[in-house]
């Protein structure tokens, strides 16, 4: 497709004259079409490029989708890389589309890994040309449009095959225009790809653009620049409007802060006050070791004098004593050995109730959820039978409606007869006067039958209302629908996570109770004055001061222990959900 011709041709086209201008052909050379195709693609991507950044430098405001010298440019982009495109062959028909050689760029440079991904999850685009038309304009919002098709076009050896030997993209034609969209770095543009058809538009060039009279242009200087004024007008309010909302926005999160924060200081006075009682329960346990110390050696002093006393005769007994002393040593430390057991026993039993209590509560929640679905499905067969019943009143309607549509039809053709039978008549009466009794009964014939027909009409239009309402609850009825399929995908996924959340409680609670010796985050070893306890949101192990913060999570009814991180990343994502 030949867009223009050469510039040098051109030019001379226009100063020689007709004569001349046929004594030259023979004596200019016939060039490629391809190689003069390229020098009219090149020389149009100059003039998209150079209006594009001087109308949106005079503009001075961020470009849109409607902008024309933008939409210009992405048509005259998408012909350059159309040109030698290879027709490829598929099981379903041929296919000749830039997507592909696009696409490629997703693993020569993994920085376009995001916008290959939006692009192909965008919902509205189905064709390889619109995927291809929302990659280039997701591309020049991040001002990357010139460093990805440089990595393209260094691969020249890839692009074989997708492209024609002697294409625009595979000549020096290409490196050109690549340095040419660097400039292009200079716009700010902010495009809406989700709402555009992008797969139905027409690519074509608006030559009137860029061949302007300047006299037009000198005229037209004062309407550009009273638009620039107002679009910037529109502009300062449009951000005037953001930043009240961005002001509001900030004032609700310094509420919410506010209000964490009291609760924190809360929690740290409760902290705080538990602190305290701890060191005075410490303070009384060394008390009483001290006076156990105390009675002990007064007991051992005793015990000394009086061995001292009976050394010489209890001689022959001490080795009965020792032994009698060993065993009693050795029952203590079995003692003290059981006691332990005992003890950490029953912080195996409370952490095995706190699970069976975790468990109930899952059970609930998913009974809960069982019973909502059956009254969704009633819901649904309620909704089916009500879209049953408005189908069929509709239905009915329309063969009602239609019914009386013919017979107005079959009315006012018979009016007409009958206008037709009351102008013979009159042409009688002229002549006749012993007509005038036949005309009178033909009038109020003709009256009645005026009467019915406005009847019929009113019966009409009652029942055309009527349709339109039926076919309003309709659409009322098909959106319900939508919106219980929703609700049963939530249900699917809610039941899920209790699944997921009950088979880690369960591996959670088999494995590290019995593997755990010291806490994760002081690594501080448990014993009997250091009880275990286990983060309901992570479930990891923790001691008591690693893990006395309380938080509503969504599988617990009330507030239940976390660690120091869970509770300040929960705290940090409701603030930003806030």
């Amino acid at each position: 497709m030949h867009l223009l011709p050469d510039s040098e041709y051109f030019f001379l086209q226009q100063e020689l004259s007709l004569p001349l201008k046929s004594i030259l052909r023979f004596f200019i050379p016939v060039k490629d079409p391809m190689v003069v195709e390229r020098s009219n693609l090149l020389s149009m991507m100059k003039l998209s490029i150079k209006v594009l950044i001087q109308s949106s430098l005079s503009l001075g405001r961020t470009l849109d989708s409607e902008y024309p010298p933008l939409q210009q440019f992405f048509v005259v982009l998408e012909h350059c890389l159309k040109h030698g495109l290879k027709v490829r062959k598929t099981f379903i028909g041929q296919n000749k589309s830039i997507w592909a050689p696009l696409e490629l760029i997703e693993k020569l440079c993994p920085e376009s890994a995001d916008i290959s991904t939006s692009v192909r999850d965008m919902p509205g685009i189905k064709t390889g040309l619109g995927r291809a038309r929302a990659w280039l304009h997701l591309a020049l919002m991040q001002k990357k449009i010139a460093d990805y098709m440089k990595e393209l076009i260094n691969r020249r050896e890839l692009l074989g095959e997708f492209y024609e030997p002697g294409a625009l993209i595979m000549e020096e034609e290409g490196a050109v225009i690549v340095g040419m969209l660097v400039g292009l770095n200079v716009i700010d543009a902010n495009l809406c790809v989700k709402g555009e058809d992008l797969d139905s538009q027409v690519g074509v060039i608006d030559f009137s653009m860029y061949l302007k009279d300047p006299q037009a242009t000198e005229t037209t200087q004062d309407d550009s620049k009273m638009t620039a004024i107002l679009d910037q007008k529109h502009y300062i309010e449009e951000l005037n409007r953001h930043l009240s909302c961005t002001v509001t926005d900030l004032q609700a999160k310094m509420d919410s802060l506010e209000k964490t924060n009291s609760k924190l200081i809360e929690e740290l006075t409760a902290a705080t006050d538990r602190i305290n009682a701890l060191r005075e329960e410490q303070e009384q346990l060394k008390q009483e070791n001290a006076h156990i110390l105390q009675t002990s050696q007064r007991k051992e002093e005793v015990t000394l004098q009086d061995s001292q006393l009976e050394l010489e005769t209890y001689r022959q007994t001490r080795q009965g004593l020792d032994e009698m002393y060993s065993v009693v040593w050795k029952q203590y430390k079995e003692e003290k050995r059981i006691r332990q057991l005992q003890k950490e026993l029953e912080l195996q039993i409370g952490l095995k109730q706190e699970m069976e209590v975790a468990m109930k509560l899952l059970e609930k929640d998913t009974h809960e959820k069982q019973d909502t679905l059956v009254a969704l499905r009633q819901q649904l067969d309620q909704v089916k039978n009500l879209n049953l019943q408005m189908f069929n009143k509709a239905q009915e309607s329309d063969r009602v409606a239609q019914k009386k549509e013919e017979d107005m039809e079959r009315l006012e053709k018979k009016m007409i007869q009958m206008e037709a039978a009351m102008k013979e008549l009159e042409q009688r009466c002229q002549n006749c006067c012993c007509c005038s009794l036949f005309r009178a009964g033909l009038e109020s014939e003709l009256s009645t039958e005026k009467e019915q027909r406005q009847n019929l009409q009113r019966e009409l239009h009652r029942e055309q209302d009527n349709s339109a309402e039926l076919r309003t609850q309709l659409q009322q009825l098909q959106g319900l629908q939508m919106e219980l399929l929703d609700l049963r995908q939530e249900k699917k996924q809610l039941q899920q996570l209790c699944e997921e959340q009950e088979q880690a409680l369960q591996e959670m609670g088999l494995h590290l109770n019995d593997e755990a010796t010291r806490c994760k985050q002081c690594q501080k070893e448990f014993s009997i004055s250091r009880r275990k306890h286990h983060c309901r949101n992570c479930g990891d192990i923790y001691c008591n001061s690693c893990s006395s913060n309380e938080l509503a999570l969504p599988s617990y009814p009330r507030p239940v222990r976390v660690c120091d991180i869970c509770h300040s990343l929960l705290l940090q994502r409701s603030s930003i959900r806030s």
